[in-house]
Formats: C-alpha cells, sequence, structure tokens
C-alpha cells in the first residue's frame, strides 16, 4: 500500500509512528533510525500492542554499532492519542496491524523479519533494510508524498 501523506497536522511538525506488536525491536530501530536522519521537524516515536518490558539486547547491540545509542529506550504501549496525532503510521510486519487500533488508520506495512531470538548477524541485515526504508520515507515526505 502506498501511504499517502496526510496533512491534518498543517504547518506543525510531521509525526511518524512505528507500530509493533513488542515495541522491543524493528519499530524501535525505526523510530532511532528515522529520528537520526529526518530534518528536525519531522519526528518519529514508536509504540506497540503489547509492549515487552524491555528491548531485545541484540538490537540494542546492533544500532551501537553504527552509532545510535537505544539503550535508554523503553518499550511503549500504543493508544488511540497516538494514533491520532500521527500522519504516518507504519506497521513493522508482526500482524500489530490485525491486533490493534493501528488497523483504524490509514497504515503503510513494512513487512520485515523480527530480529527476536536472531543472531547480531541477522539482525544487523534487518537494521540495514530498515535504515533503507526510513531513508526512502523521509525522501517521500520532505517531497509531500
Amino acid at each position: 500500500m502506498k501511504q499517502r501523506i496526510s496533512t491534518k497536522n498543517k504547518g506543525n511538525p510531521k509525526k511518524v509512528l512505528f507500530v509493533c506488536t513488542h515495541n522491543r525491536g524493528r519499530s524501535q530501530m525505526a523510530e532511532a533510525i528515522f529520528n537520526r536522519y529526518a530534518p528536525s521537524h519531522i519526528r518519529a516515536i514508536s509504540a506497540g500492542s503489547q509492549p515487552a518490558e524491555r528491548l531485545n539486547q541484540t538490537v540494542v547491540n546492533a544500532m551501537k554499532e553504527i552509532d545510535i545509542n537505544i539503550s535508554s529506550q523503553r518499550p511503549k504501549l500504543l493508544t488511540v492519542e497516538m494514533l491520532d496525532s500521527a500522519d504516518i503510521v507504519i506497521t513493522m510486519g508482526c500482524g500489530a496491524e490485525k491486533a490493534c487500533p493501528a488497523a483504524f488508520v490509514q497504515t503503510e506495512g513494512w513487512q520485515l523479519e523480527d530480529p527476536e531470538g536472531k543472531s547480531i548477524r541477522t539482525v544487523r541485515e534487518i537494521r540495514d533494510h530498515i535504515e533503507v526504508k526510513v531513508k526512502h520515507l523521509i525522501k517521500q515526505i520532505e517531497k509531500g508524498g
């Protein structure tokens, strides 16, 4: 599904919401990578429909390798307020679009492998794939859709 860039917050910073079930891997990587590369008027947050207690440590380590420290981040519960304030909602291929309120808003689904239980090598590949997709999304947003 091609994402339509919303203008509901015209004049305010755009907000991207990355949603995953547990908010302990893919969505956290996407949020951090997005916020590194996006201009300051565009921000990202992430959340999960069933947030875990803590981040996946292999994900934290893989992000440190590219000089992004997410060790202080915590999984967050997806709320209706987050959905309402987001211009763009992206699900991370974890089925969250069927199990959470994100099913009621327009979303773009990124089919990404789950890093849970994977080797650092595989998590790096997932991270790098997310980085490519995030950079493409930023370009789309800057072009206005």
